[in-house]
């Protein structure tokens, strides 16, 4: 309020100043009288005043008209000036105008249009840091992959767009299936910038399929560093990983760091199943029965598993189908009923020839949830309990076409596989094997591992197709054999040799 007030107060002292002077002028007298070219002209003051006012306005116009000629001289000779500052001005808006419009047409996937427009922006702006990437984009987009990897290059030879340029070229020889290519461009880009989450993933998983646990782990350690990855996880994952590692030193003939990976994979995923499996063989290697039972009760308590009862067998392999019942007694009190601890409890129960036993143990598993292995084992006690042939084949021909029951599936693309492994054989995928019943049941064949203890007679027989295949082997001897085959870990077939 003060301030207009002071503005309104200054606007008419101007007023009445201008108005005094006018009046000075107008009373006053004489004038200027000017000679030009012989002639005299007398001007009033007011005339005088009016006269001085055109020639200022004259000579700001010729200053006016002198800088713009100057600045036209200048524009000629290539200097910078408000005419070329001009040209640019409009030149960079319709070039953003493009890029605008590259942007737009990659969005709507227009591949050809982002394309032209990208071009247009590239010779407009004449940016390539800001173009390229829109450019490689676009030529992706419309198939020409020959151009995007050419303005990807382009993006090497700038230091703020060199990652981006690493990265687009990994990713087309990922597409093209060059991994040892694209493990080097994935290191390089990792060293650019090691907390990018993306690169780290696929740095880790052509890491894990070039089985280079070391680099694994250190990539792995770094996402924990940068926080893109929980720290439970990047425990399991690194349990995954050294257990790898053992399994390589292993092949190797390097006992030494086999066994310090394998427990150091039991120690940070004591329920990782095959990581307890491997530590307590290495114990047993060692000769610490002790330690190895601990590992296999602690990965028992939390999911019983096949593969650890064929270590925890492994543990004493000389003992009576007794002995083993009641060393093995704390696994079945642990989950009594899992359908695995059942049917474990049945195996050793047929081991010491103690079928009705067995028949307790498997209770209604066979009729609830049916599997080749369920199926066999009710076989082997009807075998062994002395039932006729037609019953045995009964539940032998109900086995060969039941489900194979958990085996270890992908949860990525749900393939099986046959043992575990840290990486899918059929999509890649890092970590994502798990011991579950397919989502279709799979089809069981004779002969396979998972057909378990059938009684035979004295006959010797070849193979353990040999024992589905010939149900009318005299069972007067009541010798137990295991349908795993090559298993010499399995608590079955080291009873039959106790026996």
């Amino acid at each position: 309020m003060l301030w207009s007030l002071l503005k309104m107060v200054l606007f008419f002292c101007v007023v009445a100043a201008l108005a005094v002077g006018a009046g000075y002028l107008l009373e006053a007298g004489g004038g200027v009288r000017v000679a030009l070219g012989g002639m005299e002209y007398n001007l009033g003051p007011i005339q005088a005043l009016v006269l001085l006012l055109l020639l200022l306005l004259t000579f700001w116009l010729v200053l006016k008209l002198s800088g713009i000629l100057v600045a036209l001289i200048r524009f000629l000779n290539g200097d910078d000036t408000a005419i070329t500052r001009y040209f640019d001005r409009n030149r960079e808006k319709r070039g953003f105008k493009a890029l605008s419009d590259t942007m737009v047409a990659l969005a709507s996937g227009d591949g050809r249009e982002a394309m032209h427009q990208a071009v247009r922006a590239e010779r407009l702006l004449q940016k390539p840091e800001l173009t390229n990437l829109l450019a490689a984009q676009a030529a992706e987009m419309s198939g020409d992959t020959k151009r995007a990897e050419t303005v990807y290059r382009a993006l090497l030879e700038h230091e703020p767009t060199r990652f981006v340029g690493v990265r687009g070229i990994m990713k087309q020889k990922l597409a093209e299936g060059d991994t040892a290519t694209a493990l080097k461009l994935a290191e390089k880009a990792f060293a650019l910038k090691p907390k990018h989450g993306d690169t780290q993933d696929v740095l880790l998983q052509l890491q894990a399929s070039k089985e280079d646990w070391a680099g694994a782990r250190k990539t792995l350690a770094a996402k924990l560093s940068s926080g893109t990855l929980p720290r439970d996880v990047h425990r399991r994952r690194d349990a995954v990983l050294a257990l790898s590692q053992a399994k390589s030193s292993d092949e190797i003939g390097d006992d030494a760091v086999a066994h310090q990976e394998a427990i150091e994979a039991n120690r940070l995923s004591p329920d990782l199943v095959p990581a307890a499996v491997m530590a307590a063989r290495r114990h047993i290697v060692e000769d610490k029965q002790r330690y190895a039972t601990r590992v296999i009760k602690k990965a028992w308590a939390t999911a019983p598993h096949p593969e650890l009862a064929a270590a925890f067998a492994a543990i004493v392999p000389d003992e009576t189908a007794q002995a083993r019942f009641k060393r093995f007694s704390p696994l079945l009190r642990a989950h009594p009923d899992d359908p695995e601890t059942k049917m474990l409890e049945a195996e050793l129960q047929i081991a010491a020839e103690n079928f009705p036993a067995a028949r307790r143990a498997m209770g209604d598993l066979a009729n609830e949830e049916p599997s080749a292995r369920a199926l066999s084992i009710m076989a082997a006690i009807e075998r062994g309990e002395g039932s006729d042939d037609a019953v045995v084949r009964g539940w032998l021909t109900r086995a060969i076409s039941a489900p194979r029951g958990p085996q270890w599936v992908c949860d990525n693309c749900q393939s099986i596989h046959g043992t575990w492994e840290p990486v899918c054989g059929n999509c890649g995928a890092f970590d994502t094997l798990t011991w579950r019943a397919p989502n279709e049941a799979e089809v069981s064949v004779p002969g396979s591992s998972d057909m378990l203890p059938l009684l035979v007679g004295e006959a010797e027989v070849d193979s353990p197709e040999d024992a589905i295949l010939d149900p009318d082997a005299d069972p007067s001897d009541g010798e137990v054999i295991s349908l795993e085959a090559g298993d010499a870990d399995d608590p079955i077939e080291n009873a039959k040799s106790a026996n």
